[in-house]
C-alpha cells in the first residue's frame, strides 16, 4: 500500500483538479498513483468525479486501474498517445478535413495473373518453394453475429458437402504448402510453417477449443499461436474524454480497436525475430471466411519472391464505382508517396479532383485501373520487422463519430480510435517495393460476411457475399479449374437459395493435399472425363486419379496416403438432391439455415481405401 505522503508537492496540485481522487491516493501503489498522473495530465478528471471517499467500493478503485493498466500496455506508447492521436482526429474530422488531401492518385504498378496460363503456373511453382520460409497469420477476432450464425466464424462450414469447416480448410492448406514446399527443397531443410491467428475475448477461448477438440486438424500444437487483441478506450466527445460504463462508474467502457492491431502484437510478441533467426522471409496476413483465398496463394507468393515486393497487396478486377476499396498510388506535393487501398466512397472524387475528370471509370480491360482490394496481405519479413522497430507496430488509425447534428459537437454514442491491417504502408518510406497482384474473383474471393436478409437486398449484379454465394462460389471455381484441367464439367444451372439467384454447379470438393496448384491437379486429370451438374464429388484422398470418368450422381471417395486410387468408367446413382430451406425455420441448425439449401443424400457411391496399395474403380 502507498500512502498519500508518498505524492511529492508538485504533484499535489495536479491532483487537486480532482479531489475525490485526491483522498483515495492512500489505497493505491505506486504504479497505480503513476497511471492516475497519466490520466490527470491528458484531461481525464472526470472520471474521478463520482468516486467514494476511501473505504468505500476500494476494490472497484483498485479494479479500475487494474484496466487503466491493461488499457495502457497494450496500445503503442500507452494511454497518452492514444488520447494524444485522438483529439487530433477527433479536431481533423469535425473540420471536415479530407485525410487526402495534398496527394495526388495514380494507377499503380503489379502483376495481373491469368488462371492456368505459363506465367500463373510458373508463379504458383515459385511460391511452393518459397511456402517453407512463410509463416501465415490469421486475423481471426469477429463472432459470426452479422452472417445469422451465433459461434465464431471460423468454425463455420466452408461447403456442406463434407461439413469442413474454415479453419480445417486453412490448416489443411497450410500443411499441403508445408509438405509440397519440403518436397522441392534443395537443403532438405524440413521446417515447420508457424500459424498464428489473432483472437478477441470474443473468440479467444473457442478458438483455443476448436483447436483442441479437433487435435489442431492435424498440424503439430507447437506450430499454431493465439494472440488475442485487447479493446481500447471509448471517447465521449471532441476533447478526447475516456467514456465511462453507464452501468459502472469504475470502468472504462471500451470497443475493438480492429484488425490493424494484428501488427503490434506481432511485433511485441518477439516472433519476427524468432522468424528472421529460422530463415524465414515472408509473412502472409488474411482473413477469417474467404474460402477461395488458397487458391491464391502460391502464385501470389511467387509474384512477391520474382518481384522482389516488400508488400504486395491481393486483389481482384474491380468495376468502375464498385463497392470494394480500389489499390491506388498516392503521391503528394512534397514526394511522399504509398500504394494503399482508398475505400471506394473517396475513390472516385479523389480522382476528380486531379488528373481524372471523369472519376472512377472501365478502362479498355472493362474494369477499373484501380483493382479490388481483398485484404490478404504478404509482407517481406525483413524490412517489416525494420518498419515496426520505427513505429512500434502502431498502424495509422482514423476515427469515425457519429455527430448528433452539424455543430459536430456531440456524439450520438461514444467512439473510438480504429486501424486496419492494410494501412501498413501507410507509413513506408517511398524505396519500399509495394505492388498487387490480381486474380479473377471466380478462383479467389468469396468472402462469407452478410446475413441472408441483407445479402437479398443486395442490387442484382453485385456479390451477395453471404453463406450460399460463398459456398456456390467453392463449387464453382473447383468446377472451372477441372474444366481447364480438360474435365468436361457440365454448365450450372440457376436457382433463388435465400432469395439470392445463384449459380449452381456441380457439387466438386477435393482437400488440399489432392491438388494445392493447378499443376499437380492437371496430372491427377487424363483421358474423357464428363461431370453432370446434378452431380456430387467429394475427393478426401491424395493419390486419386481422375482417369476416363464419366460421373451422373454421388461419389464420395476417401483413401489413405499409401493408396493409389484410379476412378474411371461410368457411374450413375440417384445422387444427392438440395432442398431448399427457409432461413427463418429455426427447426434448422444455424449454419444450414443461413445458406437456404441441405443436402439429401439419396443415393451414392462411397468408396474407403484404408489399405497401401494401387486400386481401380471401373465398371
Amino acid at each position: 500500500m502507498a500512502s498519500s505522503s508518498t505524492v511529492d508537492s508538485s504533484v499535489s496540485d495536479l491532483f487537486s483538479s480532482a479531489p475525490a481522487l485526491q483522498s483515495n491516493l492512500g489505497i493505491l501503489s505506486p504504479d497505480q498513483i503513476e497511471l492516475a498522473k497519466i490520466l490527470l495530465e491528458n484531461g481525464q478528471s472526470h472520471l474521478f468525479l463520482h468516486w467514494s471517499e476511501p473505504g468505500v467500493c476500494d476494490n472497484e478503485k483498485l479494479g479500475f486501474f487494474d484496466q487503466i493498466a491493461r488499457l495502457n500496455s497494450s496500445y503503442p506508447g500507452g494511454l497518452a498517445a492514444y488520447i494524444k492521436t485522438a483529439k487530433e482526429l477527433l479536431a481533423d474530422s469535425k473540420l471536415g478535413k479530407n485525410p487526402y488531401d495534398g496527394f495526388s492518385p495514380s494507377v499503380p504498378s503489379g502483376e495481373n495473373l491469368t488462371f492456368g496460363d505459363e506465367n500463373f503456373i510458373e508463379m504458383e511453382k515459385r511460391g511452393v518453394v518459397e511456402a517453407r520460409k512463410a509463416a501465415f497469420v490469421l486475423v481471426a477476432g469477429g463472432l459470426g453475429e452479422r452472417l445469422g450464425y451465433n459461434g465464431i466464424k471460423v468454425a463455420l462450414p466452408r461447403e456442406t458437402t463434407t461439413g469442413t469447416c474454415f479453419l480445417q480448410h486453412y490448416i489443411e492448406s497450410i500443411l499441403a504448402l508445408q509438405e509440397a514446399s519440403h518436397k522441392v527443397a534443395s537443403d532438405g531443410n524440413q521446417t515447420d510453417i508457424p500459424f498464428i491467428i489473432m483472437t478477441s475475448d470474443d473468440t479467444h477461448s473457442r478458438t483455443q477449443n476448436l483447436l483442441e477438440l479437433n487435435s489442431y486438424f492435424g498440424m503439430k500444437s507447437t506450430q499454431v499461436q493465439l494472440l488475442k487483441q485487447e479493446k481500447v478506450a471509448c471517447l465521449d466527445d471532441n476533447d478526447a474524454r475516456l467514456a465511462l460504463d453507464s452501468n459502472n462508474k469504475y470502468k472504462i467502457q471500451t470497443k475493438p480497436h480492429g484488425h490493424g492491431d494484428v501488427h503490434s502484437l506481432l511485433y511485441s510478441s518477439g516472433l519476427l525475430d524468432k522468424w528472421l533467426d529460422a530463415g524465414l522471409k515472408w509473412v502472409l496476413f488474411f482473413q477469417d471466411t474467404n474460402g477461395l483465398l488458397f487458391n491464391a496463394i502460391p502464385a501470389s507468393l511467387g509474384v512477391s519472391a520474382t518481384k522482389q515486393y516488400h508488400v504486395n497487396s491481393l486483389a481482384v478486377p474491380r468495376k468502375a464505382k464498385e463497392a470494394i476499396g480500389g489499390i491506388t498510388k498516392l503521391t503528394h506535393a512534397d514526394g511522399r508517396a504509398m500504394v494503399i487501398n482508398v475505400e471506394y466512397n473517396q475513390l472516385d472524387p479523389l480522382l476528380r479532383a486531379s488528373e481524372f475528370p471523369d472519376g472512377d471509370v472501365n478502362c479498355e480491360t472493362g474494369y477499373s485501373p484501380f483493382p479490388g482490394n481483398i485484404n490478404q496481405l504478404i509482407l517481406e519479413l525483413g524490412s517489416y520487422k525494420e518498419e515496426l522497430q520505427k513505429t512500434g507496430g502502431a498502424i495509422k488509425e482514423f476515427v469515425n463519430p457519429k455527430y448528433k447534428d452539424s455543430t459536430k459537437t456531440s456524439f450520438k454514442s461514444s467512439t473510438r480510435l480504429e486501424c486496419m491491417m492494410q494501412d501498413y504502408p501507410k507509413t513506408l518510406p517511398p524505396t519500399a517495393r509495394v505492388g498487387f497482384t490480381v486474380m479473377d474473383i471466380w478462383l479467389a474471393y468469396a468472402p462469407v460476411k452478410n446475413n441472408p436478409e441483407d445479402a437479398a437486398k443486395v442490387p442484382k449484379g453485385n456479390p451477395y457475399h453471404s453463406a450460399t454465394s460463398g459456398e456456390m462460389a467453392i463449387y464453382r471455381a473447383n468446377s472451372r479449374i477441372l474444366q481447364k484441367a480438360g474435365v468436361k464439367v457440365e454448365e450450372p444451372v440457376k436457382q433463388v437459395l435465400n432469395g439470392q439467384e445463384v449459380e449452381v454447379w456441380s457439387r466438386i470438393t477435393w482437400k488440399p493435399k489432392w491438388g494445392m496448384i493447378f499443376s499437380d491437379i492437371k496430372t491427377k486429370v487424363s483421358g474423357n472425363c464428363d461431370i453432370s451438374q446434378r452431380s456430387t464429388m467429394a475427393i478426401t484422398g491424395r493419390n486419386v486419379f481422375i482417369d476416363n470418368l464419366s460421373l451422373d450422381g454421388a461419389l464420395i471417395v476417401d483413401s489413405i496416403d499409401d493408396a493409389e486410387v484410379k476412378l474411371g468408367g461410368s457411374i450413375k446413382n440417384n445422387g444427392w438432391t438440395m432442398e431448399t430451406v427457409d432461413y427463418k425455420d429455426t427447426s434448422v441448425p444455424e449454419e444450414i439455415r443461413i445458406r437456404g439449401f441441405r443436402f439429401n443424400k439419396v443415393e451414392q457411391l462411397e468408396k474407403k481405401f484404408a489399405q497401401p496399395g494401387k486400386f481401380s474403380l471401373e465398371d
